[in-house]
């Protein structure tokens, strides 16, 4: 369950990084303490005025539905993230990679209910385990899943590629770039590849592709990935 690949309506391949399910518990603890603490002040503070029957019914209002509409109002207005799966770098998509819609995260936050809220999150953490890209069942219903946007370290996060022994380049036009240039060409193409923007990835394939005066006939991503390679061949050698 790392991750799962997608493919965009560009031909594009996304490999989405799912997130684990130890990172959504400390996510859910994270957002849990902050419920409490909310309501532990907000409780204190109008315990300490004077309230008639009218009053009353306003501080059920006033601590009740924030709390009930927590994970809603954040997810739809903060891009999918609540302060917890903003602590853990993780964050609600679609299952192409794009932004949901309303709708998309009412449906999950109404079968919260069933996932998490009877259950104490039991139904919840079997779906995602037997599932394997991260959904629960409010995710099933809604078309949504929780990514991790954490960094991968590794080779790809460096200017340097290795390359297999009978590695034959295809666009010898690589060398008007630069390092700076193909280390600005690799962030922007992670960073976009992790976020599932599809749009930057072909935008930022045409822009190179015009910097280097060529045409390619490979997807996107398979492009960037050899101009990146190419680079690396002929400086090494």
């Amino acid at each position: 369950m790392d991750n799962f690949q997608i493919e965009t309506a560009q031909n594009i391949s996304i490999k989405q990084n799912v997130a684990g399910i130890g990172e959504r518990i400390v996510a859910y603890i994270v957002d849990t303490f902050i419920l409490i603490l909310y309501t532990i002040i907000t409780g204190l503070i109008i315990s300490g005025t004077d309230l008639d029957s009218g009053g009353t019914w306003m501080y059920y209002l006033v601590l009740g539905l924030p709390v009930l509409l927590y994970y809603l109002l954040w997810e739809t207005f903060w891009n999918g993230q609540t302060p917890g799966k903003a602590t853990m770098h993780l964050r609600v998509v679609k299952e192409d990679g794009s932004r949901p819609a309303f709708s998309n995260y009412l449906i999950r936050w109404l079968l919260r209910f069933i996932d998490i809220t009877l259950s104490s999150g039991a139904v919840a953490v079997v779906m995602i385990l037997i599932n394997g890209k991260g959904q629960r069942l409010g995710d099933l219903a809604a078309k949504t899943t929780v990514i991790s946007e954490k960094q991968r370290m590794g080779i790809e996060n460096t200017l340097a590629v290795d390359l297999p022994g009978d590695y034959t380049p295809k666009y010898s036009q690589v060398t008007v770039l630069s390092d700076a240039d193909i280390q600005e060409i690799k962030e922007i193409y992670r960073k976009a590849r992790a976020n599932g923007n599809h749009n930057i990835i072909l935008s930022l394939a045409l822009k190179v592709s015009a910097l280097m005066d060529v045409e390619y006939e490979e997807r996107p991503m398979e492009f960037l990935n050899r101009v990146i390679s190419d680079y690396n061949y002929y400086t090494q050698q």
